[in-house]
């Protein structure tokens, strides 16, 4: 099968078509036939820093979120069959090995393709919806009325999240630059914020939740953002980890979460596609063997939605 590896850690440059061997699914695990995979910041991170724990040395294949079609079960898996449509984010934040034509998963982290989206779509949508589902819902348990502020809403993240917080009943206040603002009230925001006008505390107030994406200053500023009793959940994570580094403020919650495969919340977000309530933007495709050219692309840092890489 053919996939992208590296030999070392380092710039795009170091992405190559290489063959390998197609694996066998293990116990618990299926086969599966790659159709596409998403492209992520944590994607081209773990190019050029190596996996979150540090331990994974090159040659390594790069790539979490996956869709495609089932091709044999390992022992003991009753919850797909070969030929069933699948996607999800296997054993993050370890390899998965997205960027191939064939990756062995455990079943239970793959749940079936919501009705009505193609893979290439339902490639683009576990990691970044799981973050927003699992920040937003699971963490910070928005409810109907509550004043929710994501960053960088026109991004992976945020594009799905504006919609995950509506569809909660939320109020949504999103940021972008002004010339996306008639994008964010499509996707349905109320507070379109134009982030360069000027700090973000200067600009919002009286929020109940605060999505942040970006860390940093913005991070920090956003706390003064808050009502009291108010939560920031970052998925941004603070330096080694040290949950004691984030800002803090008297008065407000703030944590930090690391996304993890999760087919409960899978079945969530394939809940609201069936819906019509979430919608996945995806900005510009790549072929397999393009995947240094898609990492070119997305850390300029103006992709609207997801990139994809289509595989077979």
């Amino acid at each position: 099968m053919k996939a992208i590896s590296q030999d070392e850690r380092g710039g795009p440059e170091v992405l190559r078509l290489v063959e390998q061997q197609v694996p066998e699914p293990g116990p618990a695990e299926v086969l599966v036939r790659v159709h596409a995979a998403g492209v992520n910041p944590t994607d081209w991170k773990t190019r050029t820093r190596g996996y979150f724990y540090g331990d994974e040395k090159p040659p390594f294949t790069v790539g979490f979120d996956v869709a495609g079609t089932v091709e044999a079960t390992g022992p003991g898996v009753t919850v797909h069959s070969p030929g069933d449509q699948v996607f999800g984010l296997p054993r993050f934040p370890h390899p998965a090995g997205a960027y191939a034509e064939y990756l062995t998963a455990p079943a239970r982290h793959l749940v079936r393709v919501p009705q009505g989206m193609d893979l290439l779509h339902a490639a683009a949508l576990p990691l970044s919806g799981l973050t927003a589902w699992q920040a937003l819902v699971d963490t910070a348990q928005v409810r109907p009325g509550q004043r929710v502020l994501v960053h960088a809403a026109v991004g992976g993240v945020g594009h799905l999240a504006v919609q995950i917080a509506k569809a909660h009943g939320a109020v949504v206040v999103g940021t972008a630059s002004a010339g996306k603002h008639d994008y964010l009230r499509e996707l349905g925001v109320d507070e379109p914020v134009d982030y360069t006008a000027g700090p973000i505390d200067e600009l919002v107030t009286n929020i109940d939740v605060v999505l942040d994406t970006l860390g940093g200053d913005t991070r920090e500023r956003s706390l003064a953002c808050l009502r009291p009793g108010g939560m920031l959940v970052s998925v941004i994570p603070p330096p080694g980890f040290d949950s004691t580094l984030l800002p803090r403020r008297d008065g407000v919650q703030v944590t930090w979460m690391l996304v993890e495969p999760d087919p409960v919340g899978l079945r969530s977000l394939v809940e609201l596609v069936e819906a019509g309530s979430l919608r996945v933007h995806v900005d510009r495709t790549f072929p397999l063997k393009d995947a240094a050219d898609a990492h070119r692309y997305g850390e300029k840092g103006r992709t609207v939605g997801k990139l994809v890489l289509t595989v077979s």
